[in-house]
């Protein structure tokens, strides 16, 4: 829900440490002159603006929930710019969300004048190249819902997930950066916790770790004291290089 979470008072919620105040997690890869985003959360359009994004080549879909998806009508200034579609790339079932929440973007009756996101789509069914990189999809389990991760080189990303299977995690060994989910201390049926994200850092042995998908249980400070030197909280603004 982002934090400060809406009408709360706790102390991370309250807290004038600028690392403290989190909008939806998404990731940005630049390489090869191109950009490419991981999700396009409710909160796109801010996260562009405060990067100074000129451009966006693709978009690859983790999974379909509102947290993740409900920036993409934002897209459009790209299309008008680059005066082309954008390629976004997700599971068949991601896809077929995306299509009933933004019907409007795929009917015949939009009124004259009226721009329409463009968007071009790829179902993903294993390794794909994208732009001169290996883009290798990682399926996790986010409770019940089937998701995916994504290795683009040395950095993995895999938010929103709660088990993650064998051969997923062979896909995950050897990185430089793991991106990871860690919502908080507290047991979650749909996300992995703090410990469960240690434990996964401590099998998969990447040179750093990054939790990310954060509430407003853990404040950045407290929570970074607590954690390995390898281990800490992503935030806002955190930007880290990688090989491809």
């Amino acid at each position: 829900m982002g934090v400060p979470t809406i009408a709360c008072d706790c102390a991370v919620c309250r807290s004038a440490d600028p690392h403290d105040r989190r909008t939806r997690p998404s990731v940005l890869f630049s390489f090869a002159g191109r950009e490419v985003i991981v999700d396009t959360t409710p909160d796109f359009r801010y996260q562009t603006l405060r990067i100074g994004l000129q451009r966006l080549d693709a978009v690859l879909y983790t999974h379909a929930h509102a947290d993740h998806i409900l920036g993409l009508d934002d897209i459009r200034a790209f299309n008008i710019k680059q005066r082309a579609s954008v390629p976004i790339y997700a599971s068949e079932d991601t896809l077929a969300t995306l299509r009933r929440t933004f019907a409007y973007i795929f009917e015949a009756t939009a009124a004259e004048g009226s721009i329409l996101p463009g968007v071009d789509f790829h179902p993903i069914s294993g390794p794909f190249e994208l732009f001169g990189a290996q883009v290798t999809p990682v399926p996790a389990m986010h409770g019940p819902l089937p998701v995916l991760g994504y290795r683009i080189g040395s950095i993995g990303y895999l938010t929103d997930f709660s088990s993650l299977g064998g051969e997923s995690k062979r896909l995950l060994q050897g990185l430089d950066h793991l991106v990871l989910d860690a919502l908080r201390y507290i047991p979650h049926s749909m996300h992995s916790t703090v410990d469960q994200s240690l434990a996964l850092v401590r099998e998969l042995t990447p040179k750093q770790a990054w939790f990310t998908h954060i509430c407003h249980d853990l404040s950045h400070e407290a929570a970074n004291a607590r954690l390995p030197e390898n281990v800490r909280l992503a935030y806002d603004g955190l930007s880290f290089e990688g090989t491809y």
